[in-house]
């Protein structure tokens, strides 16, 4: 019998410092966007669904240029994160124009996503590796949580600083992730003065995540939590690792860490989109990818 499991698509932010709607940038040869071959590779390794997290503004461009191509292969469903969807009894502050962030997004598809699923960014190349890894690590069922970690030195760029999840692994289980985010040649600052070396083979997080569905437990207890005390502070976000986070401090799962060891890619800065490009038409050449 089949295993199955869905594929979830952070797509509702825009990117800042990309200056753009990077979720869905041409950048294969037949305009496909970089989260077309992240669904090439998920259904590759074993996934038969596909929930995209969007905004209602963005709905109808997105499902033009980048839903009715991906529906053709893939069952495909949408949740959208809005700044309203929030628990009963909260009510979203007027002056409120960020978005909740990444685990509030994961409370808006609480009510679609009925599999054990992994969590990725729409403007992230994983690689091939990396789904088949998650994939079979949640056909195991083995009722903990689990993510997929990469080199540091694999998730670079040269056109700026990047900020990365920086984890501490005992055993094969994750301890915790510590945020730096300022890093250039494996090397982090906090103060732009005093800079500090990091192992090229340091495992950070990409935010791709394995979930069981009992998650949206506990991201809607924390959401609450979270709302109580921040939901008057304009700036505030609620993340996805917060919910790890607190899910292993009070011994309810433990997450196990897989590592990738395939090159990350991703068009964090405009000046990054000509890399990616030469290396996923290299990648086309060599038969990794048949669109």
């Amino acid at each position: 019998m089949a295993f199955n499991a869905t594929l979830v698509v952070l797509a509702a932010g825009m990117g800042s410092r990309f200056g753009g709607l990077k979720q869905i940038e041409p950048i294969g040869p037949g305009g496909e966007a970089l989260l077309d071959f992240s669904v090439y590779d998920a259904k590759k390794a074993g996934f038969n669904k596909v929930v995209f997290i969007i905004k209602k503004a963005i709905e109808k461009e997105f499902k033009e240029t980048v839903g009715k191509r991906i529906e053709k292969i893939i069952d495909v469903e949408y949740a959208f994160q809005e700044l309203d969807t929030l628990p009963n009894g909260f009510t979203c502050p007027e002056n409120r124009q960020k978005p909740w962030g990444t685990g509030h997004a994961i409370y808006c598809c609480k009510d679609i996503v009925k599999t054990p699923f992994a969590v990725i960014n729409a403007d992230d190349y994983y690689g091939f590796e990396a789904y088949n890894q998650i994939y079979n690590q949640l056909k195991k069922q083995t009722g903990n949580y689990c993510m997929v970690g990469f080199r540091l030195e694999n998730t670079l760029t040269d056109n700026g600083s990047v900020s990365r999840g920086i984890c501490d692994i005992k055993d094969g289980k994750l301890l915790s992730v510590t945020e730096r985010t300022k890093i250039v040649n494996c090397k982090y600052t906090e103060d732009d003065k005093e800079w500090i070396s990091l192992s090229p083979d340091t495992v950070v997080s990409m935010n791709m995540w394995g979930f069981t569905p009992d998650i949206f437990e506990y991201a809607k207890e924390y959401l609450v939590e979270f709302l109580n005390e921040k939901i008057d502070v304009p700036k505030s976000e609620f993340y996805l690792p917060s919910i790890v986070s607190k899910v292993m401090e009070k011994g309810i799962k433990s997450v196990d860490v897989l590592v990738a060891e395939e090159k990350w890619y991703g068009v964090t800065y405009k000046e990054d989109k000509d890399d990616v490009k030469k290396a996923l038409y290299k990648k086309i050449e060599e038969g990794k990818y048949n669109f």
